[in-house]
């Protein structure tokens, strides 16, 4: 039986990400769990470009090529997977990249391990900011965009985490895929989970998902936020799938009640871990051989589990959960896991 329908058609893209990933199974993580749990593997989307936001920059650095830019500028913690991405993409396409990376004390930075390492492995220069200089983090980027031009430069500024309308093609895409997988299996309530950061991984698999008749097969789509509520995520992924309709003349209108955020999972903070999150990641890792990090994928899982115990129908009788990726956030994060191993 077949549910697909007609691909819109896609905006100019690069080819950054090895794609279409594959949709696996997790076997003992099912049966502890009590429901049919399929990891679909957007951690494989590369080695050094591996996670989620390799999909949204096939996009936006197609749009920045196109533009004849010359630097790439973004922003994210100091650890952060969208600056690693960006980072190396724009090396890959022989473009220049400046990052906003926020961090306790900007008068001592991190030391550059894991993801700080691959920023300047791939020629990034990286201006540290405040947390409370992150509420300007726009204004900071159109500064270093600014200085960029008077160096007769071109810039291009990508948002927080790739998430504009254009860069949630890429999960529009990663939509049709799952489309095209969940085919070859037997039709069943599903539920499509995934970790939200910043809300266009969200918008795109919403979009993608009605685009490709996903809920006319029992399949929603839900998010687990790491940072921020519920109300913040519902806002901007309405507001992207906004801008796509109206940008694009797609044929989906997304609403608020469009919109499933699974909230009271953020625990101590953004990129701050509990043990009990870190004993999740250990309990998958050690039963199915799944690495997650601790900011996004692990945290997520860490809430589909807990919302399954509170309520075993709550996803319905299978979950796909979209692996984010992420692996290099786990190495800074070695002490805490020491006491769990």
């Amino acid at each position: 039986m077949t549910f697909l329908r007609a691909r819109p058609p896609y905006p100019p893209r690069l080819t950054l990400a090895r794609t279409g990933t594959p949709l696996e199974p997790l076997p003992r993580t099912s049966a502890a769990l009590g429901v049919e749990v399929l990891v679909k593997r957007d951690d494989l989307t590369g080695a050094e470009l591996t996670g989620n936001k390799v999909r949204k920059l096939e996009f936006l650095l197609a749009e920045a090529e196109e533009q004849g830019a010359d630097t790439v500028i973004t922003c994210g913690g100091e650890q952060s997977n969208h600056a690693r991405a960006t980072a190396l993409a724009a090396a890959k396409v022989g473009m220049k990249c400046r990052l906003v990376l926020r961090t306790d004390d900007p008068a001592a930075p991190p030391a550059a391990t894991a993801n700080i390492l691959l920023d300047v492995l791939a020629g990034a220069t990286i201006r540290w900011i405040s947390r409370p200089d992150w509420r300007q983090r726009n204004e900071l980027m159109a500064e270093e965009a600014a200085a960029v031009t008077a160096a007769g430069g071109r810039p291009y500024i990508i948002p927080e985490g790739g998430s504009n309308a254009l860069g949630a093609w890429g999960y529009i895409a990663c939509a049709h895929e799952l489309a095209d997988d969940l085919a070859t299996f037997p039709t069943r309530p599903t539920t499509i989970v995934h970790a939200t950061g910043s809300g266009g991984t969200g918008a795109g698999l919403v979009m993608g998902a009605r685009l490709a008749g996903l809920h006319e097969r029992g399949v929603r789509v839900a998010g687990v936020n790491v940072c921020d509520d519920r109300a913040y995520f519902v806002d901007v992924v309405t507001r992207i799938c906004a801008e796509l309709t109206q940008r694009w003349t797609l044929p989906v209108t997304i609403g608020p009640d469009d919109v499933d955020i699974v909230d009271g999972h953020v625990g101590a903070g953004y990129a701050k871990s509990r043990p009990e999150e870190l004993a999740t990641i250990r309990d998958l890792c050690r039963r199915d051989g799944l690495v997650l990090d601790p900011v996004y994928s692990g945290k997520a899982f860490h809430g589909l589990v807990t919302e399954l115990a509170r309520d075993p129908a709550r996803f319905g009788e299978r979950v796909v959960f979209v692996h984010t990726g992420g692996i290099f956030g786990l190495f800074p994060t070695a002490a805490a896991f020491a006491p769990l191993l």
